[in-house]
């Protein structure tokens, strides 16, 4: 009876929890069914917006009722160009009766505009043949989109702003100019190759170049030569080809007052090249005028402003914006270079064959007022980049270090014919007057430039005392003009050779002409002086050498550069109009040992005017240099 009675209740038990089973399982078909179905259409869902953000829907993502085929994605957004398109399943119906609605989440990245273009479409996905699919509609890609229509972006370039000088003078600013070519609508066939050979020839260009580019140009084609400033002599060559087709397109371009004026400072504005184009990433595009060089390109965002965006759908009824952007104009970049100043010191330079510079610093401010590189550079800056020994301009950087070493104006030093250094001759330069020889004052020695004083009295100098007076008086400071720039290097000298070469602005020491000017405005000013071209700048300043030239030092300086102009090599600098003139004459020697030549230096300070000029080949500081300053000085004066 007990054993009968728990058979029946192990059955009755075993029932029960069959039932629980049972019970339990349907109900979970009844959940876990549309759960399933639910992932599989927001999977079928998210293929579909990665298709549209890769530009191309995988095969059998989305169908298009019609055909039956997934719909090719990339002719519809081709014209959309380099532009990102990120889109994201945002919210999703539950499934019913095979058919659930997605809203996609679309942003548009457009190349160069901060704004995005944001909006939301629906998507439809359906259950067929065991599997979910998108339902093809253009409108998915876009709102409103219809069958045909493709989209496209629309790029308007805003009116670039001025570059600006001293006084807020325009420098750069829209100037009237012809493009010279051939209108091939005008002369065709042989008539446009002999009217192209003919404007090639007048206007100086390649003549096969231009001749191929007209040949190959279609037959509506105005094929460019040149681009020319109204007024110009140019412009009246072009005016003066009396050929079929030949024709003058009158525009404008940002231009600079001259076509030299500070070129290789400024920059130019001219079409975007492919590797400009490349280097964007997709911020220029083909076709737009970009700043190539100098404070043009270092400020092309400022000066660009932001371009305007239209994205349209094309190929409907008519043509439909869909999405727009203001374009935002440039803001202007203000130089402290003035255009009188420039302009005088370029005339000065004009005629000057190997390379030179002038550069002027106002040595209150620091602003450059003119940096003029010369003809002979050929398009580069040697005002504010090149590398020269600054030969005995130097000896205002050596001098420093021998005040500082307790040497006064009249302390008496050596001055003899040569002096030899550990094997080495050094000599003074040719035609060093015999008056100025033996036991001398200081500032006998430096107006007269005595290369054996200097290397003499630099035998006791500590390794460190060049580098540092150099620091002093703003030198070896890291140039912050907003453009690459460099203003001197004077390392620690190895004793011997090296040390006496160094004290007389040769061996490793470099400078440019811009870093003899600062130099000169760090004595005028008593303090050094950080050079200037941008006004407004973030750009941030140099920093403070460990022990700046002081007032005092830069007064004695100040006082044996007046003994230059007074007793030196500088005495044609006395009549010049104005304030009195301090100068010091500069002459290094470079090249083979057997046929050396010799860099011309010259810097001077007049009133609140520190100027450096620079020839890379001539026949001393005075005799090369000294004219052209003497002829600035005038200009300005």
């Amino acid at each position: 009876m007990q054993v009968r009675s728990r058979r029946r209740g192990l059955k009755a038990g075993i029932a029960v929890v069959v039932a629980a089973l049972l019970a339990v399982g349907v109900w979970a078909g009844l959940t876990w069914w549309p759960d399933r179905q639910a992932t599989a259409a927001h999977s079928a869902a998210q293929l579909v917006a990665t298709g549209l953000t890769k530009g191309q829907y995988a095969p059998g993502s989305i169908v298009d009722d019609d055909s039956g085929t997934t719909p090719d994605l990339a002719p519809v957004v081709k014209g959309m160009g380099k532009a990102r398109h990120d889109v994201t399943v945002a919210s999703m119906t539950e499934p019913k009766d095979g058919l659930a609605v997605a809203t996609l989440r679309h942003s548009w990245s457009l190349p160069g505009s901060p704004t995005p273009w944001t909006y939301e479409t629906s998507l439809e996905v359906r259950r067929g043949d065991d599997r979910w699919r998108g339902e093809w509609d253009p409108a998915v890609v876009a709102p409103d989109l219809v069958v045909d229509e493709v989209m496209s972006i629309k790029r308007q370039q805003p009116d670039r702003a001025p570059i600006l000088g001293a006084g807020g003078k325009a420098i750069v600013e829209p100037r009237d100019v012809y493009r010279v070519g051939i209108d091939k609508t005008k002369a065709s066939g042989a008539v446009a190759v002999s009217s192209a050979r003919a404007l090639a020839t007048a206007m100086d260009i390649d003549i096969d170049t231009f001749v191929s580019a007209v040949q190959k140009a279609g037959p509506r084609a105005f094929v460019e030569a040149i681009t020319v400033r109204v007024d110009s002599d140019q412009a009246d060559a072009a005016f003066a080809v009396d050929e079929p087709g030949v024709f003058l397109v009158p525009e404008k371009r940002m231009l600079a007052p001259t076509p030299s004026f500070a070129r290789p400072i400024l920059g130019v504005v001219g079409d975007a090249t492919a590797e400009i184009v490349e280097k964007s990433d997709g911020k220029v595009l083909a076709g737009d005028t970009v700043g190539i060089g100098g404070v043009q390109s270092a400020f092309n965002d400022q000066l660009a402003g932001e371009p305007g965006y239209a994205v349209v759908a094309k190929g409907g009824a008519q043509e439909r914006t869909l999405f727009t952007t203001e374009a935002m104009p440039g803001t202007p970049v203000t130089l402290t270079l003035d255009i009188a100043t420039q302009e005088k010191a370029e005339t000065v330079l004009a005629d000057v064959d190997p390379a030179s510079a002038i550069v002027a610093v106002q040595p209150s401010t620091g602003h450059i007022l003119a940096a003029a590189s010369g003809p002979g550079g050929k398009g580069t800056s040697t005002a504010t980049q090149s590398r020269y020994a600054p030969g005995s301009t130097f000896k205002t950087v050596s001098g420093l270090a021998l005040l500082r070493s307790g040497l006064t104006p009249t302390s008496t030093v050596e001055c003899s014919p040569t002096v030899t250094v550990d094997g080495r001759s050094f000599k003074n330069v040719d035609g060093f007057p015999a008056s100025a020889l033996g036991s001398v004052p200081f500032s006998s020695a430096f107006a007269q430039s005595c290369n054996t004083a200097f290397i003499r009295a630099g035998e006791e100098l500590a390794p460190a005392a060049l580098p540092a007076a150099a620091a002093a008086l703003g030198l070896t400071a890291q140039a912050a003009l907003g453009v690459p720039a460099f203003l001197g290097s004077v390392p620690e000298p190895k004793p011997g050779t090296e040390e006496a070469a160094s004290m007389i602005g040769q061996a490793k020491v470099l400078a440019s002409p811009l870093g003899m000017a600062t130099v000169a405005a760090s004595i005028a000013a008593g303090k050094p002086v950080a050079p200037t071209l941008v006004v407004d700048t973030k750009t941030p300043g140099p920093q403070a050498p460990e022990k700046p030239v002081t007032a005092a030092e830069a007064a004695q300086i100040r006082t044996l550069m007046r003994g230059v102009v007074e007793q030196g090599s500088a005495t044609f600098l006395l009549d010049v109009p104005g304030a009195p003139v301090v100068a010091k004459t500069g002459t290094a020697e470079f090249g083979d040992a057997d046929a050396l030549k010799e860099h011309a230096w010259m810097i001077a300070i007049q009133g609140d005017l520190a100027v450096a000029v620079f020839v890379d080949e001539g026949t001393g500081g005075a005799a090369t240099a000294g004219p052209l300053l003497e002829a600035f000085l005038r200009a300005v004066a």
